[in-house]
This record gives C-alpha cells, structure tokens and sequence, in this order.
C-alpha cells in the first residue's frame, strides 16, 4: 500500500521550475523515482497526508530541508520535469499552430488526429514543434 501510495504522488507534483533536457519523465517514472529515493522521507515526515488536492506536494514542499539529499536532488528533478512537460502540453497549440495549419489543414486543437497528423510530419515539421511535442511527452 505504500508503494502505491508514493508512486501515485508523482501525479500531484505538477508545478515548478522548467527541467533542463531535451526529454521529459512521465508521471509513473516520476513516482518510480520518488519511490526508490524519497520512499522512506514521504513515510516519516508526511505519513497522514492525503494524496488528493496536492497536500503531499506541499508537505514535500515544507519539508524538503529535512529529507535526504538524494531525494531532495531527485525530488527538484522531477518536479522540474513533470511541469516541463505539463507547460509543453499547455504549448503545443500554440507551438505548432504555424505547422499544423500547414500540414494539417481542416484539423481541430485538442483533437487527437491533429497530434497524429504532427507526428506522421515529423520530418518536415518545424523543430520548435518537434520539441515541443518531445516535451510533452507525446513521443
């Protein structure tokens, strides 16, 4: 129960700073980290928390002096990461716009087939989008 516990915190820990990289981690290697290295700080110093509503993220957030300093390290990484990709997500629209109206004419914003159509583009797709779409984990 409290590895299912930890690896469901990675999905409450969505905003932070931009991660640096090319790629992104996804919600379940973020749990998977946080797991392995802040298992043991999130069961002693935010062992009633609640999962919903980002209480654990602010406990972590309030607590991150007193855990280890490979779970602070790992911590800072994926939740840098996670709003890297969550920012990327929020873009694309906006990033790919230009390359979508171009290559994917006729096609709705937040309509899976758009995606689909920019990821069958990929080589001619413009390389702002390419990263974009990176980033946002959608490849």
């Amino acid at each position: 129960m409290k590895g299912i516990r930890i690896l469901l915190a990675a999905a409450l820990l969505a905003g932070s700073a931009a991660a640096a990289g090319a790629q992104t981690i996804s919600y379940g290697q973020a749990g998977a980290l946080l797991a392995k290295s802040c298992g043991k700080d999130i069961t002693k110093l935010c062992p009633t928390v609640n999962l919903g509503g980002g209480a654990l993220k602010a406990c972590m957030d309030a607590k991150i002096s007193q855990v280890s300093a490979q779970c602070q390290s790992d911590y800072a990484m994926a939740t840098a990461s996670i709003a890297k990709r969550d920012a990327a997500q929020d873009a694309i629209v906006q990033v790919c716009g230009t390359d979508a109206a171009r290559l994917c004419p006729g096609m709705i914003p937040q309509d899976g087939n758009l995606l689909s159509c920019l990821l069958q583009a990929t080589n001619v797709v413009s390389a702002a989008c390419n990263q974009a779409i990176t980033d946002a984990g959608y490849r």
